[in-house]
């Protein structure tokens, strides 16, 4: 018998608001060797190693006069795996009131040569504590230090891009479930008051598509070196901030 049927149907009804917000509960994926947990993925560095690679190569290549360069990929790397990370934990929490067990230990990945690398929870619980201690404790923080051990990038840059990604599940979900937007905006608002993420932007009033807020950042995902690159809607280097 399951355990924690109501987390597992919870976490069923995020992944239908976005690819970014699916995570795998079925027992059956226990048989497919190449999934591994989260832990692997801040304690070994070759997998993260190959990630950003892989990610530089996807922007421009690894040489030559066009390269992006690596930091640059090692950014844009960790923002996307940011967003897979936050996107479903904060829909179960706004859409149905439970933080997800998401550890180290429990969360795994695999990697997939095309897309963001899927999720699987092995055995899905509550947890006790509170989803921002959750998130940034088991697994935002390990990765931002599990990138800067492996590429010389600004904590600063990192943190700002994790914040990024709330903001942006936080829209995401808000224009999927209008009627869940107003708790989208609270949790995720306290999830960027944790102090890995304290700093790194500002809440400003809601312009079109936020509701509740609308958040600018204080740094760069540098998304801007990148040959035929440009800025976020969220940048500090953007004009006005939307809401002002």
């Amino acid at each position: 018998m399951d355990p924690h049927p109501s987390v597992r149907r919870a976490l069923s009804d995020a992944a239908r608001v976005g690819p970014f917000f699916e995570i795998g509960t079925n027992p059956a994926e226990e048989a497919d060797p190449t999934w591994r947990p989260f832990r692997a993925l801040v304690e070994d560095p070759e997998p993260l190693r190959a990630r950003i690679a892989h990610v530089r190569a996807v922007l421009g290549g690894p040489a030559g006069p066009g390269a992006v360069e690596q930091r640059v990929a090692a950014s844009i790397a960790l923002q996307g795996l940011a967003a897979r990370l936050v996107s479903g934990p904060l829909a179960v929490a706004v859409l149905h009131g439970i933080v997800p067990a998401v550890t180290a230990d429990e969360l795994h990945w695999r990697v997939s040569a095309t897309g963001p690398w899927p999720l699987w929870l092995a055995a899905p619980g509550e947890a006790a504590g509170n989803l921002a201690d959750l998130l940034a404790d088991e697994l935002l923080g390990p990765l931002v230090d599990a990138v800067r051990a492996q590429v010389p990038v600004s904590a600063r840059v990192l943190r700002g891009n994790v914040a990024s990604s709330v903001a942006g599940a936080k829209r995401v979900l808000a224009a999927a479930r209008p009627d869940a937007a107003d708790a989208a905006a609270r949790v995720a608002g306290e999830v960027l008051e944790h102090p890995l993420l304290a700093g790194t932007g500002e809440l400003l009033p809601a312009g079109p598509p936020d509701v509740g807020w609308s958040f600018r950042r204080r740094s760069c995902c540098l998304y801007y070196r990148v040959p035929g690159g440009g800025t976020c809607g969220d940048c500090v280097l953007t004009g006005p901030p939307r809401g002002r």
